[in-house]
């Protein structure tokens, strides 16, 4: 593994140096990075972060202030990948098209997240563990499943509401237990 060009801000922590794989990436002061995580070239994160182990972070993401990134997030840079070209030569930068992706202030993102390129998950929003976002996220919203779709309000959960897992609010009772 490898720490290379890496523009790194005053207090940033990799908890294992040895077994990350960063390059052409900036991170923000106070971050902290676990192991096994790759962050490629171009990518931005910012400061305060918290990027857990084995997470992937491609080129063309920028994560802005205060977002949590738990163990095993993947994103995706790209629509239509491919291997090779039509001629089958093994592509390169230069054939295909770079998709930018966009996590706001303070967002958290779960446990073995996906997040396909392209969209903006908003500020303060929660991405359920295992949810797979296709589409942006609005400020402050919960979501969850595959596809990831809406279940609440995080402001509302902040406050002490009720309990937003998706088994209980969606999960019907059956003759006295939970489903």
């Amino acid at each position: 593994m490898a720490i290379v060009n890496v523009e790194l801000g005053e207090g940033v922590t990799i908890f294992q140096p040895d077994l990350v794989n960063l390059y052409g990436c900036r991170i923000g002061a106070g971050t902290r990075i676990g192991p096994f995580v790759e962050i490629q070239k171009g990518s931005v994160i910012g400061s305060r972060c918290k990027i857990s182990s084995h997470s992937f972070i491609c080129e063309g993401v920028t994560i802005e202030d205060e977002v949590m990134i738990a163990h095993g997030v993947m994103f995706t840079n790209g629509i239509y990948p491919r291997a090779t070209t039509e001629a089958g030569v093994l592509q390169t930068e230069d054939d295909w098209e770079l998709v930018r992706t966009l996590v706001r202030r303070r967002a958290s993102i779960g446990s073995n997240a996906t997040i396909v390129c392209g969209i903006t998950i908003g500020e303060g929003a929660l991405v359920g563990a295992g949810a797979v976002v296709t589409r942006d996220v609005p400020d402050h919203t919960i979501v969850v499943g595959v596809p990831a779709r809406v279940i609440g309000d995080a402001r509302e959960k902040e406050r002490g509401g009720g309990d937003v897992r998706p088994h209980t609010i969606h999960a019907p009772r059956v003759a006295g237990r939970h489903a």
